[in-house]
């Protein structure tokens, strides 16, 4: 089987100068990423997948989609693993990428357009699994300046970019404790990424993350929680943006993963039952991760966000509770890639007709 791994990456010549950098970091990182690299990502699972008998290539479209529909034209992949996750630097094109392989008529990995548009909508993704019963943070969308700031919910606030994903724009200054300090922080939303804000009551408590692959047969994966015991007193509890990408932030290093989460069994059973409602709700496929708030409040589970495609980095969150289930990380790639190929012959058959 000939599998594309395709990627978009402008200027991957930006991560040597990353690595030089990190080579003067005498700390070691215990997140997610031990160096923002995606390239070297990338490389490792095309390994990965030759390792496991595919006629594997990668692929950098470079923000061309020219180059992918040129590169599908001559080489004829039996599946896509789409690694899009942007486009033109823009996260709301994500979605756009998959629209044109469902165009063309490609098995590929991961989420539909319709998914990832709906996960990118913060506001929506929260309606939608509320109908089921699923508690979320209570929540503000503000679009507007001009908008009353009396959002009736409890301080401490959290207020985040509403179409926005990967933590970007969350910081410790997400968390607002007054009407000031969130008038502050929608506004710096609003001029730093031209979006609204959603903003929601602020659950303390433990996180997790709760990973489900498949497609129509689901599995959910051991449980993993970020610790944050170790985090400074001068910084919140939350995985901010620095905490997953900035090496050279102390948040990096303080939010350490635990897999698997040592919970009682019925909070264990409710947060995997919760995660493939989720799952279902939001009509994600073959892999994702459902974050939780098990808040030490009430303690009752709190959805934060459903996450389609996450990252794939051995060691990362999705990675990591699939090594506790049992699979190397060859062969959980394998396994996703083969979820996409057996979508493939009821494609074919669509476009034959």
């Amino acid at each position: 089987m000939k599998v594309a791994i395709v990627f978009n990456e402008a200027a991957p010549e930006i991560y040597n100068n990353l690595k030089e950098n990190l080579k003067k970091v005498n700390f070691e990182a215990n997140f997610d990423l031990e160096t923002p690299d995606p390239i070297l990502e990338f490389n490792y699972m095309h390994k990965a997948l030759i390792q496991e008998g595919y006629d594997a290539y990668l692929l950098n479209i470079k923000d061309d989609f020219l180059t992918f529909i040129k590169d599908y034209e001559k080489n004829k992949p039996d599946v896509v693993f789409n690694l899009v996750e942007l486009y033109k630097d823009q996260p709301k094109f994500e979605m756009n990428f998959t629209g044109l392989l469902e165009l063309m008529g490609v098995a590929y990995t991961g989420a539909s357009p319709m998914a990832l548009a709906t996960c990118q909508n913060k506001t929506l993704t929260k309606r939608i699994i509320n109908t089921l019963g699923i508690k979320t943070p209570k929540f503000k969308f503000i679009k507007s300046m001009d908008q009353s700031f009396r959002v009736e919910l409890n301080y401490p606030l959290i207020v985040k970019p509403a179409f926005e994903d990967a933590s970007v724009g969350i910081d410790n200054n997400s968390i607002v404790n007054n009407v000031d300090e969130l008038k502050k922080r929608v506004e710096y939303i609003f001029n730093s990424l031209q979006q609204p804000s959603l903003v929601e009551e602020f659950i303390e408590g433990r996180e997790l993350n709760v990973a489900v692959f498949g497609d129509k047969d689901l599995k959910v994966l051991p449980i993993s929680e970020i610790d944050f015991s170790e985090m400074p007193k001068n910084l919140y509890p939350i995985v901010s943006f620095q905490a997953k990408w900035d090496p050279f932030h102390e948040a990096y290093h303080k939010t350490i993963p635990i897999c698997p989460a040592q919970l009682p069994k019925e909070i264990e059973e409710e947060a995997k039952e919760i995660a493939i409602k989720c799952f279902k709700a939001v009509g994600v496929r073959d892999y994702a991760r459902v974050d939780m708030r098990l808040s030490s409040k009430d303690n009752q589970l709190y959805v934060l966000e459903v996450n389609p495609n996450p990252d794939l980095q051995e060691g990362a969150g999705f990675m990591r509770s699939a090594h506790y289930a049992g699979y190397s990380y060859s062969k959980m790639l394998s396994m996703i890639v083969e979820l996409a190929y057996q979508r493939k012959s009821e494609i074919d058959k669509r476009f034959r007709n």
